[in-house]
């Protein structure tokens, strides 16, 4: 884990890193993974066991934290999926959000620069992935940024924020009450206007998920327009005996398989 002052968020930020053993002689692609509401960046690290892939595949792996921490802000403490924890990767317009919760920018811009400054990295070649609403951040990463990002999946992701509960709390919070501006922070609204095919896409969603089944998470409506626009998407519903959502124990039985379809792509 390291920590690093952050020019875009205003604040101490915290960041986990794996480098595998390719990275002692020569340089290595980044997968950057972004975890949910409530997590830091030690969940993933810490439990999600991706590290054997990893190794097998020569990535480096960078887990930053999911919001600014300790702003002083009044109300980021006061709930579980709105600030604090739950920076839904956005760029905030709205005050009093708007000069420390910019983690679109930190997370595409700002920490890349960092890590490819401090450590044995290819800067070409990089790719994301996320569970929940770091799905949503690694989803809309790669839609808005066409070439940037080599590949992107997800674990549970939140596909159409701009319909469910969480996603209208938080858009709305950062965001402000104009819903047309909530459009370029949603997956289902971007791949509509992606420029092209060329994006591999796989999704893991347990079949039992109880946000899935309360209409949080609604992948069908990302499929829908993925399919319109000839956009390839993997979709795996998955019989998972852990049904909270998604837990860890769910991440890493899949993990290998996300370390794998990332590798294709980052060691072509």
């Amino acid at each position: 884990m390291f920590y690093h002052y952050s020019t875009e968020l205003k604040c101490k930020m915290k960041f986990g890193i794996y480098l595998p053993p390719k990275a002692e002689t020569s340089k290595c692609p980044v997968l950057y993974w972004l975890s949910g509401l409530t997590c830091t960046e030690q969940n993933f690290i810490t439990k999600a066991g991706f590290h054997k892939a990893a190794a097998e595949h020569g990535l480096i792996v960078v887990a930053p934290d999911t919001s600014p921490r300790g702003c002083n802000i009044e109300g980021e403490d006061e709930s579980w999926d709105f600030g604090t924890g739950a920076g839904f990767y956005v760029d905030a317009t709205e005050d009093p959000w708007k000069t420390n919760y910019r983690m679109y920018s930190y997370v595409k811009d700002e920490l890349p620069k960092l890590i490819n400054a401090n450590f044995p990295t290819d800067p070409e070649r990089m790719s994301v992935f996320g569970h929940s609403m770091g799905g949503h951040g690694a989803l809309i990463l790669a839609l808005k940024n066409p070439g940037k990002y080599k590949s992107v999946s997800a674990f549970a992701p939140i596909c159409n924020p701009i319909q469910c509960q969480w996603g209208k709390k938080a858009l709305g919070g950062y965001l402000g009450s104009d819903t047309s501006k909530w459009e370029a922070y949603d997956a289902t609204q971007l791949v509509k206007s992606y420029p092209d095919s060329h994006l591999d896409i796989l999704i893991d969603q347990g079949k039992d998920d109880q946000f899935l089944s309360a209409g949080q998470l609604l992948p069908d409506n990302f499929i829908a327009a993925c399919t319109e626009r000839k956009i390839p998407v993997v979709f795996r519903l998955q019989q998972a005996s852990c049904f909270c959502h998604p837990c860890y124990f769910f991440i890493a039985t899949f993990i290998n398989d996300h370390i794998k379809h990332h590798a294709k792509y980052l060691n072509a």
